[in-house]
């Protein structure tokens, strides 16, 4: 995503597949519900009722599991487009302790301090010094002892490594049921919009800004879910 243009291309590229977005998803994430879960437990031992921001909320995908862990959580979702947290919004109706936060986190105010922030399949689509800034801003954003789950994907450490973790995700996109116009879209919208980082690049970043307990809990070829905390 290379500045506002490459954000309003991103924004009306999700505008444009918000009602099937949640239908696509099990045939398009390799272990779709493992993926997820492992996110939820990686914030396992939050307070009964705790604060969440999930950045790049979307659908709401990621927040309804938080959710159904925590059913009294404040949540705020935030995402740049409407279209997408109208699928939310839809998905949760009425309920309260729910915010929606039409706005671009690479520069919006995030708010908080909260217990937990999460993001899933967003921040990939990031530049280099973004993804670096957002980190910054995410642990300021913490409360002490809050945590830091990021569920995305990510490059190869080396080249034959993201190639053949690509030609593996694209054989799972080709065993399902979406058809071949469908594939299609979304390998265009993966070489278009994403601009994945390796994993140890990340990690190491998340350590000099000075997130503890930096770990991954999860990974399965370009999905991966690390976390960090502030310290306490």
């Amino acid at each position: 995503m290379q500045g506002e243009h490459g954000m309003n291309g991103l924004k009306e590229s999700f505008d444009a597949i918000s009602q099937e977005y949640d239908a696509q998803r099990r045939w398009i994430i390799p272990d779709f519900e493992g993926f997820y879960a492992a996110a939820v437990g990686a914030a396992a031992g939050a307070r009964d009722k705790p604060s969440i921001l999930d950045m790049g909320a979307g659908t709401g995908l990621l927040s309804a599991r938080f959710l159904e862990e925590y059913p009294g959580a404040m949540l705020t979702l935030m995402d740049v487009s409407e279209q997408m947290l109208d699928v939310a919004w839809r998905r949760f109706g009425e309920r309260e302790g729910i915010r929606y936060i039409t706005a671009d986190y690479r520069n919006a105010d995030l708010g908080g301090p909260f217990d937990i922030i999460c993001s899933a399949l967003s921040i990939h689509h990031l530049e280099t010094g973004q993804k670096r800034m957002l980190y910054h801003r995410t642990l300021k954003a913490l409360r002490e002892g809050g945590i830091f789950v990021n569920a995305d994907e990510l490059a190869g450490e080396t080249r034959e490594l993201h190639r053949k973790n690509l030609e593996a995700w694209d054989a799972f996109l080709l065993s399902g049921p979406l058809g071949e116009e469908e594939v299609r879209a979304i390998r265009e919208r993966r070489e278009t919009f994403d601009r994945m980082e390796k994993l140890s690049v990340q990690l190491r970043w998340m350590r000099e800004i000075g997130f503890d307990g930096v770990q991954v809990v999860y990974r399965n070829g370009c999905f991966v879910v690390f976390t960090g905390t502030r310290k306490g």
